[in-house]
């Protein structure tokens, strides 16, 4: 499976590399995980070699497995530790993240945004609000949320607390209101507090001048990713 994946991996085109993880290893790794309640180290190895084509990574494992609302945690630890150690980038990234933002919710699926905003990428504003939306969806929302779904907002929040609009912060701090953890709520609502408004100027004397993931240089093409024909291939 590992000689397979490599030759996918570095010879043939990212469609062909989709279908092969898609159909043939993520069922091998998934059925692997949940035979011996761990995945074999070549299969590991597998998985990170498949990495090396970002698009069909993401559209032939980890979308699908999240798609599939059968993920357990042993799988999403499993194969997030391979999103943990190896760079990925930027653009194919984001994409994912609006997309796992969009669908129907589940525990691991916030367990993989946070492994995504824990890479500390510089997102796109595009995904910012695609992920505020997301969060605030669960204002109307009467069950109580797992603390993997708290973990992931205080996450959001630490890295793009300065990227978020004042009407964002409003709402967030609505949605607090309705879902509370005793120690991860109070943490929130101390970022929100020391943050700036997305295109506010930072303070010379702050000493979090460091602190921010943007940078007041980064090109403004850079903002206004991902393309549309881009997010259409997904």
């Amino acid at each position: 499976m590992y000689q397979a994946t490599r030759l996918f991996a570095s010879n043939l085109n990212a469609k062909m590399a989709q279908r092969f993880y898609n159909l043939v290893l993520l069922p091998r790794v998934r059925n692997d995980i949940n035979e011996n309640k761990r995945l074999h180290f070549a299969l590991y190895q597998a998985l990170k070699k498949a990495v090396y084509k970002p698009a069909a990574f993401y559209k032939g494992i980890l979308l699908p497995l999240c798609q599939s609302r059968t993920c357990n945690l042993r799988e999403a630890v499993i194969i997030g530790s391979v999103i943990q150690k190896v760079s990925i980038p930027v653009l194919h990234s984001s994409v994912a993240l609006m997309k796992i933002a969009e669908m129907e919710y589940s525990g691991t699926n916030s367990y993989f945004i946070r492994l995504l905003l824990d890479k500390k990428y510089a997102l796109p504003y595009r995904v910012l609000d695609a992920l505020v939306k997301h969060f605030m969806q669960f204002t109307q929302e009467e069950r109580e949320l797992p603390v993997v779904w708290h973990q992931a907002l205080l996450c959001f929040i630490q890295r793009f607390k300065n990227e978020l609009t004042p009407e964002d912060k409003e709402n967030l701090k609505r949605l607090m209101k309705t879902h509370k953890h005793y120690l991860v709520t109070p943490e929130i609502h101390r970022e929100l507090l020391h943050s700036r408004d997305r295109g506010q100027q930072e303070d010379p004397s702050s000493n979090g001048a460091r602190a921010s993931i943007r940078t007041a240089a980064m090109d403004e093409d850079v903002r206004d990713f991902p393309p549309v024909d881009f997010m259409e291939d997904y």
